[in-house]
C-alpha cells in the first residue's frame, strides 16, 4: 500500500472511529438494539445462503415526491419480519435464491457476424429463457464480477486506467458538457423539461462517432450493434424519463466492449471506479437539470428513483469495514465525508439532498435496511434484490436488447 494512501486509511479510521461512538440508534438502528435486547439478536437476516430479510418497514405516514398507495405491494425481496418466527411470513423466492456469483466473459472470435440489436422478452416466459440462458448468465455475472473488484476498495483508490478507461471517460465528460449548451427551458412544471430531447438529439447525432473513438479498425462495423445500448443509456426521449432498465443498458454496453475484448477483469476496478462514477455523474446531472421522470420507480418503497447498480458496488466497497456499519448512513458527518469516497454514502446523500423529511419517511427501505449488521449482508441481498426486481421483471427486461454480442 502507498504510503499516501495508507495515512489517507488511518485519518478516515480515527474520523470514523470518533463519529461511531457519538452516533445514537436511529430510526431502524434504534428498533434493532431494541429487538437485540430482548431476543439477543436483531440482524433481520435469513440463516440460509447469507441472504437479506429486510426489516418491516415503519408504520410512520410516508413522505416523499412519490407517495405509495395504500394497496400498492411490497417488492417480493421486501418480507415483512414477524417479532417470532411463529408470526414471520414466508421467506420470499428471492430471499432463499442463491447469491449470484461472478462469471468470465468470454470474448467473442473472429469473424463477427454483428447485427443491430432488437428487443426479445415479452412475457414472464421469456424471462425464464434468458436467465437460463449463458447471455443472461453472462449479463449477471458481469455485474457480480463489477461488485467484487470494489470490495475494500474507496473511490479514490490507485487502480490501472488503460488507454479506453480514459477515452471512455473522457466521452461522458464531453456529453456532460452538452447540458450547459442546452438549458432548461422555461415550463409550469418542474418534471419533465422538453430540454432534454434537444439533448437525446445530440446523442443520436454525435454518438456513433462517440463509438468510433473505442472501436479498433477491425470492429468499426461494430458501431450498428453497439450503440443502440449505448444510446438507452440515457433516458428516454418521448418520455423524458430513466430508470433501472436505462441503467442495466449501460451496463449491457460495457458488456458488449467486454465480449469484443476492448474491456477484461484487470479493467474492473476502473469500470466502477472511473467510468460508472462518470456516468453517474452524468445521470445526476441530467435527472436535476431537465427533472427526469422516474420510469417505474417502487416510491417510497424503491432504493432509489433512478438506480440500484450503486447500491450494489457501494455495499461491496464497505464489506469488512473496520468502523462504518450500515447504520452509518444516519451520521451526517459521516455522509458529508466519505460520500465521495464511497457510491452508497453518496446515494443516500443524494436521496437526502433531492427528497424533503426524514430518511425513514420517503426511503423507508434505505432506512430499514441499515438496520443489517454487515455489509456483507447487504451486498449479497442487494445482488439477489437485483435480480428478482429489476433483471426479472418484464416492464424492465422488455426494452433490453440483443445481437450478435449478448444473444438471445
Amino acid at each position: 500500500m502507498a504510503e499516501g494512501e495508507s495515512t489517507s486509511r488511518a485519518l478516515e479510521e480515527q474520523t470514523l472511529g470518533a463519529a461511531e461512538k457519538s452516533v445514537e440508534p436511529v430510526g431502524a438502528d434504534r428498533a434493532v438494539s431494541e429487538s437485540q435486547g430482548r431476543n439477543g439478536s436483531g440482524s433481520g437476516l435469513g440463516a440460509s445462503g447469507g441472504g437479506l430479510q429486510w426489516p418491516a418497514p415503519s408504520s410512520s405516514p410516508q413522505m416523499g415526491r412519490m407517495q405509495a398507495p395504500m394497496s400498492m405491494p411490497m417488492p417480493v425481496s421486501y418480507p415483512e419480519m414477524g417479532s417470532s418466527p411463529a408470526s414471520a411470513p414466508q421467506m420470499s423466492m428471492a430471499a432463499l435464491a442463491p447469491v449470484p456469483q461472478a462469471r468470465p466473459v468470454p470474448v467473442v472470435q473472429p469473424p463477427i457476424a454483428f447485427q443491430v440489436p432488437r428487443k426479445r422478452i415479452n412475457s414472464v416466459a421469456d424471462i425464464e429463457h434468458f436467465h437460463k440462458s449463458e447471455a443472461g448468465k453472462t449479463f449477471l455475472g458481469f455485474v457480480v464480477g463489477l461488485s467484487d473488484s470494489m470490495v475494500g476498495k474507496k473511490l479514490s483508490d490507485y487502480c490501472r486506467e488503460s488507454p479506453i478507461i480514459k477515452t471512455l471517460c473522457g466521452m461522458l465528460e464531453e456529453m456532460s458538457s452538452w447540458i450547459e449548451q442546452l438549458p432548461p427551458k422555461q415550463q409550469p412544471a418542474r418534471y419533465g423539461n422538453p430540454a432534454f430531447r434537444e439533448w437525446q438529439t445530440w446523442l443520436e447525432e454525435r454518438g456513433p462517432g462517440l463509438m468510433l473513438r473505442v472501436l479498433p479498425e477491425n470492429l468499426k462495423d461494430g458501431v450498428d450493434e453497439i450503440f443502440p445500448y449505448f444510446a438507452d443509456s440515457f433516458g428516454n426521449a418521448t418520455r423524458i424519463d430513466y430508470g433501472t432498465g436505462h441503467e442495466a443498458n449501460f451496463a449491457a454496453w460495457l458488456l458488449c466492449l467486454a465480449r469484443l475484448g476492448l474491456l477484461n477483469e484487470d479493467d474492473y476496478q476502473a469500470l466502477v471506479a472511473r467510468v460508472f462514477v462518470k456516468y453517474l455523474d452524468l445521470m445526476r446531472k441530467l435527472q436535476t437539470t431537465y427533472w427526469l421522470e422516474p420510469a417505474g420507480s417502487h416510491g417510497v418503497w424503491g432504493l432509489d428513483d433512478y438506480h440500484f447498480l450503486p447500491f450494489i458496488f457501494g455495499s461491496a466497497q464497505l464489506k469488512d469495514h473496520k468502523y462504518m456499519k450500515p447504520k452509518s448512513i444516519h451520521n451526517q458527518d459521516i455522509l458529508d465525508t466519505f460520500s465521495h469516497e464511497y457510491l452508497y454514502l453518496g446515494c443516500v446523500q443524494f436521496v437526502k439532498r433531492v427528497k424533503k423529511g426524514a430518511l425513514a419517511e420517503h426511503s423507508p427501505m434505505l432506512d430499514d435496511i441499515s438496520a443489517v449488521l454487515s455489509w456483507n449482508k447487504v451486498n449479497s441481498g442487494m445482488l439477489k434484490m437485483y435480480k428478482a426486481e429489476v433483471l426479472e421483471k418484464v416492464p424492465i427486461m422488455q426494452h433490453f436488447l440483443f445481437g450478435s454480442l449478448i444473444k438471445w
